[in-house]
């Protein structure tokens, strides 16, 4: 007797007529089930299923799958327990319903409809602020780079001046970095449920030197190593990758994360780097191998933003408890079972969850922001706050201090860069770094 499974009848009644699609069916099955392993940082079995070509190729045994024909096909007989061990390995079994569209999808010519990707690169065109997601100063201090939609936009520090348009083809910028001696900028970002990227841009001249992507969706929290030599993001399948940044080509991927990693931050000698997660742990990692070394603190809340001391190995992390917490990367006596011995500072509770930190270049300042509308400031040593910074009229998603620490940069859901004086939080400059088009007010 033929067996009909719930999930195929819907599916049949929803598609009737129809071949399964590889993009719209296919694919985010693999995305969620399968990319963990077969994708290029780790190419278990040699397999890539990050695209349809990777899924055509197949790995170590063939092609994965034989069009027209589904019970000769690698993959259904791995993921049916035909060939062991069965796939995902060490995970539950993929539902009936999947197993029944992959088989149709087969079955039908396992053809590839993906949309043709348009390299032509579209000038962005803004009819109101855009939500600011990640901003910071040039190394010299004279611009302040500012995400917008589908670009880095490059403006004077106090909003003045021409606009430089970074614009490349991830959809949002979710993180932005320079390097040391300016002639770099880092971008991190992606398009939601496609791809992650990093783009590396020729700070001076604006040109895109290279870029990779990684995943199958926004790429997050990432931070260029105080000599330049990598860079590190965070990924939505709780994973760390680290790219060489001379050539953008992907070095390691690292797997000891359990949910999101949303930040990053390397150590002053480049040597570690600490990764900050939902799954409520700050890991320390040897940057060279990819090696973890140890939680940096002991777990309470989910975590979302990491900042470092600019001199020193010394780390403020927070999240969803909304207390920051100052931890050494160095532990001053052996290691316990639920140990905080690395804990210098708990600074005091927040109005909202805390989703950006940054640390003044002169030490002295910690900058605070997140779902209430206000910044505060933190002296670090004492753990007293300085100052509030105020204005904003919705959650903050950025934050950075000037490169002399004299002034600090926000900005968040209202689409205005703010900047204040970060002795006192004296407002000093406020504007939209997008531009808006004409007849839309600003």
């Amino acid at each position: 007797m033929l067996r009909i499974f719930p999930g195929l009848l819907l599916l049949l009644a929803a598609n009737a007529g129809a071949a399964p699609s590889f993009f719209r069916d296919v694919q985010p099955i693999l995305q969620k089930k399968c990319q963990g392993c077969h994708q290029p940082a780790s190419k278990t079995s040699g397999l890539d299923l990050t695209t349809f070509e990777g899924f055509q190729k197949g790995g170590q045994r063939g092609p994965a799958f034989v069009a027209e024909h589904p019970d000769e096909s690698l993959f259904i007989r791995y993921v049916t327990g035909a060939l062991q061990p069965r796939m995902p390995m060490g995970a539950a079994a993929l539902p009936d319903a999947d197993v029944a569209l992959l088989r149709e999808w087969i079955r039908a010519g396992a053809k590839n409809d993906s949309p043709v990707e348009s390299t032509e690169v579209k000038t962005p065109i803004y009819l109101q602020p855009s939500v600011i997601t990640a901003l910071r100063f040039s190394p010299d201090g004279s611009e302040i780079a500012v995400s917008g939609n589908g670009e880095v936009l490059v403006a004077g520090a106090d909003g003045k001046g021409s606009l430089r348009r970074f614009i490349g083809s991830a959809e949002r910028i979710l993180s932005i970095a320079y390097s040391a001696d300016g002639k770099l900028l880092i971008a991190g970002g992606g398009t939601p449920a496609q791809f992650g990227e990093v783009q590396i841009w020729d700070a001076k001249a604006g040109k895109l030197l290279r870029s990779t992507r990684v995943t199958s969706d926004t790429v997050f929290g990432a931070s260029l190593a105080p000599d330049a030599s990598k860079i590190a993001v965070g990924c939505t399948d709780n994973s760390v990758h680290v790219f060489e940044t001379a050539s953008a080509k992907e070095l390691y991927k690292i797997s000891n994360h359990e949910n999101w990693v949303l930040a990053t931050v390397f150590g002053v000698d480049s040597k570690r780097l600490v990764s900050a997660s939902g799954d409520r742990a700050a890991k320390l990692i040897d940057s060279k191998s990819g090696a973890f070394l140890e939680n940096v603190n002991l777990l309470r809340g989910e975590l979302a933003a990491v900042a470092r001391h600019p001199k020193k190995d010394v780390v403020v992390i927070g999240g969803a408890e909304r207390h920051p917490y100052i931890y050494l990367l160095d532990r001053p006596r052996n290691m316990k079972i639920a140990d905080d011995t690395t804990l210098v500072r708990k600074l005091e509770r927040q109005d909202g969850v805390i989703t950006a930190l940054d640390w003044s270049p002169d030490g002295t300042r910690i900058a605070v922001a997140g779902a209430a509308p206000t910044v505060n400031l933190y002296d670090p040593e004492t753990g007293e706050k300085k100052a509030s910074c105020t204005g904003h009229e919705a959650g903050i998603y950025a934050v950075a201090f000037s490169p002399d620490s004299s002034k600090l940069a926000t900005g968040g859901f209202d689409g205005k860069v703010r900047i204040y004086n970060s002795a006192d939080c004296t407002l000093l400059h406020a504007f939209v770094p997008a531009p808006i088009s004409a007849g839309v007010p600003k």
